[in-house]
């Protein structure tokens, strides 16, 4: 124990070195490069899917629970656990760790889609009936462009719990930067390894986050100027 407190406090091995990162640029950027790859392709997978299901919802409410419930239930597994579940059948490589980041995905996007249609205020809906709007009408014209910061919402929660989960598919190869984190672990506890890895990380959902930010002031110049 004293060995292990007296290798911690080494100056030789800071929690943040710009050596490491001047020395390992490329490695770093390759990882970061999977990371936000896997992040954007797992988000944009989970919303193609996740949309029609929340529309099946809104249009027919006994579906909402089902719908709801599946994709609660498959949230609560454990990551590590998920990705052992489905290596089995798909191998080891990026396509597992797609599969398992858009399951734990649709829960977020789901949920809010459906909470966002769900507050299109009924006689907004009504006075589309009224003007002669069919369903897919009005999905497209009305309740989609009305539920948007909601679904904008559960994209944004979607992509910065993706950009931790990612980490995870280290598990079969394919971490991005929790490859670096897992390797600092392993290489005698590398501490700048694991730091520069982890601030990275951080960062990378910091940035997601505000780019989605100003994606839904684009999209919603109607909707209150607050802090989101």
């Amino acid at each position: 124990m004293s060995f292990r407190l007296s290798y911690l406090a080494d100056p030789g091995n800071p929690w943040f070195s710009w050596q490491y990162v001047r020395d390992n640029s490329d490695t770093i950027l390759a990882a970061v490069r999977e990371h936000a790859s896997l992040t954007g392709r797992a988000v944009l997978i989970a919303v193609l899917i996740a949309l029609p299901l929340s529309v099946l919802a809104y249009w027919f409410r006994p579906l909402a629970g089902p719908i709801l419930a599946v994709s609660g239930v498959v949230y609560t597994i454990p990551s590590l656990a998920l990705f052992a579940f489905i290596a089995p059948y798909l191998g080891t490589g990026a396509t597992t760790v797609l599969v398992g980041l858009v399951l734990y995905a649709l829960l977020l996007i789901v949920r809010n889609v459906v909470a966002g249609l769900n507050q299109v205020p009924p006689e907004v809906r009504e006075a589309a009936e009224g003007m002669g709007y069919g369903r897919w009408r009005r999905l497209f014209r009305i309740d989609l462009p009305l539920a948007l910061p909601g679904i904008v919402t559960g994209v944004r929660l979607a992509t910065v719990s993706t950009v931790a989960l990612v980490t995870v598919g280290v598990l079969v190869g394919h971490g991005g930067l929790g490859q670096l984190i897992f390797a600092g672990f392993q290489n005698n506890l590398y501490k700048a390894e694991i730091m520069t890895a982890a601030l990275l990380c951080v960062a990378l959902a910091v940035v997601l986050d505000l780019l989605l930010i100003l994606v839904a002031r684009l999209v919603t110049p109607w909707s209150p100027r607050r802090a989101r």
